[in-house]
């Protein structure tokens, strides 16, 4: 079952991309990625292979329901949101979900984690067979904020997103 405190840091996490928000290191994101998955199906296998790599580390996955992202959804339009977690919900591992401006292409992030060294691991085992299965998968742009730009700043790549260049100073973080 999808918990409250899942829905409200994927809240956090959208807020996040307004703007720098203090956070604790270890949450930083340090890499994150656009799946595309475009019909039920296609989120069906990808919920279940990220259920399948969490728990192979012995991490677990929470996922809103149909129901869920429906009620989500008269807010703004979702239709899909999980995230891996280690332990008791004590350490996010993933955090996957699309959004109003790109449904079907879910945007997979992983923080620095508490132990940088196994959040590595997870994250590269994770994208092999991520990029298996969806080879058109491409990386999102980390800015210094460790924020992700907004959909509409970003332009599509042969090595992936970047920054469009009339939007990058929006994200160019300033000196103390």
């Amino acid at each position: 079952m999808f918990r409250f405190a899942t829905l409200v840091l994927h809240a956090l996490a959208a807020l996040a991309a307004c703007g720098p928000v203090a956070q604790p290191e270890s949450n930083r994101t340090v890499a994150a990625y656009e799946v595309p998955l475009p019909t039920s199906e296609d989120k069906e296998q990808f919920l279940a292979l990220l259920a399948e790599v969490g728990e192979a580390e012995g991490y677990h996955v929470d996922a809103a329901t149909r129901t869920e992202l429906e009620a989500m959804s008269e807010v703004s339009p979702i239709t899909f949101n999980a995230s891996v977690w280690r332990g008791d919900d004590e350490e996010l591992m993933a955090s996957a979900m699309d959004f109003q401006d790109r449904i079907g292409r879910v945007w997979i992030s992983f923080p620095r984690g508490q132990d940088p060294s196994r959040s590595n691991q997870f994250r590269e085992t994770l994208m092999q067979r991520i990029n298996l299965d969806w080879p058109a998968t491409a990386s999102l742009p980390i800015m210094p904020s460790g924020t992700i730009p907004l959909t509409q700043d970003l332009v599509r790549t042969p090595s992936g997103y970047e920054v469009r260049a009339s939007a990058a100073s929006k994200y160019q973080q300033s000196e103390p």
